[in-house]
């Protein structure tokens, strides 16, 4: 659709963290070291191995995703107890002298706490639950239990070409009771190999054994789960892709390009990409009526395109500075 002469896409950064092995929250293996490394990101692409291989160690010596799962659940929910009952101590001694703020940062924090340790469920399961106040309380503590988890199966070549596995019901089955987040069959192996092809190497390589990659696939439910989104700036010179938050409005999403941006803005221009993919061309969509005129309060989409929101936004910009 387009042929600039720069493109910048998106990128999530991925970080691999060591394996975690059963007792982490009590200091086994890596310990605290883990689980601090944990606080640090916004989301977990969670490894599961589903295949067995004499040659592949397993820090448990067997191979068992659904256990591996319940492990690691149990020691970030651990932790999260270990922190919010600490917390609770502190305020709870001084419950008689707490400012208002302080009594319901207190009441917040019994709530999640009690949650956590009573009926051993983690933070983000219990959305329907928490009261403005509350997430203010939980956005402040980094706690572990919060972060989205996406599921990376992991898969031999065999089994993921013709999509069964022993596995795959039981973890579904265990993962829907416990939170229904996404899963991801992939193969490791084969995917490590695609990367160090040509691209038609790598094309030809697919469809001789009629799959594809799950890369994209796991990017995307990546930036799904950390309720990031995209919208483009295009041009001859570039097309760049820009990353927001999800429920971003118009002006503070211009801000991401420039600050002037967002405190000069009045209307951006918006088609979506599906819209240009459709008809060919930028011109097309307009003559068919679907490029979109927004305000101040419009939620930036995913895969919105905006030309002339970034080259009117600096016109704008410009004249108000001549005047």
């Amino acid at each position: 659709l387009y042929k600039p002469k720069s493109r910048v896409p998106a990128f999530l950064e991925v970080v691999d963290i060591a394996g975690l092995v059963k007792g982490a929250s009590e200091g086994k293996g890596l310990g605290n070291a883990f689980l601090s490394n944990i606080k640090q990101v916004d989301g977990i692409f969670h490894v599961l191995r589903a295949f067995d291989d004499s040659t592949v160690i397993h820090v448990e010596d067997r191979v068992d995703p659904i256990e591996d799962m319940q492990i690691i659940r149990e020691e970030l929910r651990a932790k999260d107890e270990e922190q919010l009952q600490k917390l609770f101590d502190q305020m709870d001694r001084r419950r008689g002298q707490l400012a208002r703020e302080e009594q319901e940062k207190l009441a917040s924090c019994e709530k999640v706490f009690d949650f956590v340790k009573n009926e051993q469920q983690e933070i983000r399961h219990g959305l329907d639950r928490w009261n403005n106040k509350d997430i203010d309380f939980i956005n402040a503590q980094q706690l572990l239990t919060t972060k989205p988890v996406v599921y990376l199966i992991n898969l031999t070549e065999r089994d993921y070409i013709r999509k069964k596995n022993k596995w795959l019901p039981k973890i579904k089955d265990w993962v829907d009771n416990h939170g229904k987040e996404p899963i991801i069959p992939f193969c490791a192996s084969m995917e490590a190999e695609l990367l160090e092809m040509p691209e038609d190497e790598k094309q030809k390589f697919l469809q001789e054994r009629q799959t594809q990659s799950a890369l994209k696939k796991t990017i995307r439910t990546g930036f799904h789960a950390i309720h990031l989104v995209n919208f483009f700036t295009v041009g001859e010179d570039e097309v760049r892709c820009w990353t927001i938050r999800k429920g971003m409005r118009a002006p503070q999403a211009a801000g991401q390009i420039h600050t002037d941006m967002e405190k000069g803005f009045i209307c951006a221009d918006v088609m979506t990409y599906d819209a240009i993919k459709e008809h060919g061309s930028e011109k097309e969509v307009k003559e068919v009526g679907r490029q979109m005129q927004k305000g101040k309060d419009y939620i930036v989409q995913d895969g919105d395109v905006r030309e002339v929101f970034a080259l009117e936004l600096l016109r704008l910009i410009r004249t108000n500075s001549a005047a």
